[in-house]
């Protein structure tokens, strides 16, 4: 089924414009990093392994642009409702990872 345009995709995807966003390099680690409240560029940076200031600021101009997140002066770098929202889609995954990661004490039985 197509749509009318979404931002960033001609197909009218929101789904496929959403995650060409999120998948590029530092998008998903700056949201992240937001989770807990807002953070000025330099904690962000520090927060991101010192990530490029450079690739840092294009993808919070692409984050802003997108409406996840947001700049208030004194404040720094914080998510929007909408990028809350997103963020909150991703405890799943995240709760799934943590299973995930944790080491088996046991070998896994046979069927």
């Amino acid at each position: 089924m197509t749509g009318a345009p979404v931002r960033g995709s001609r197909t009218g995807r929101p789904i496929m414009a959403l995650l060409d966003l999120l998948g590029r390099r530092w998008t998903l680690r700056i949201l992240w990093e937001l989770r807990g409240g807002p953070l000025t560029s330099r904690a962000l940076r520090a927060a991101c392994d010192e990530a490029s200031p450079t690739v840092l600021q294009a993808r919070l101009s692409e984050l802003r642009g997108a409406g996840l997140v947001d700049h208030a002066p004194g404040r720094g770098y914080g998510l929007t409702d909408q990028g809350s929202e997103l963020l909150a889609a991703f405890m799943p995954l995240y709760d799934f990872a943590e299973q995930w990661a944790k080491p088996v004490d046991e070998p896994p039985t046979t069927g």
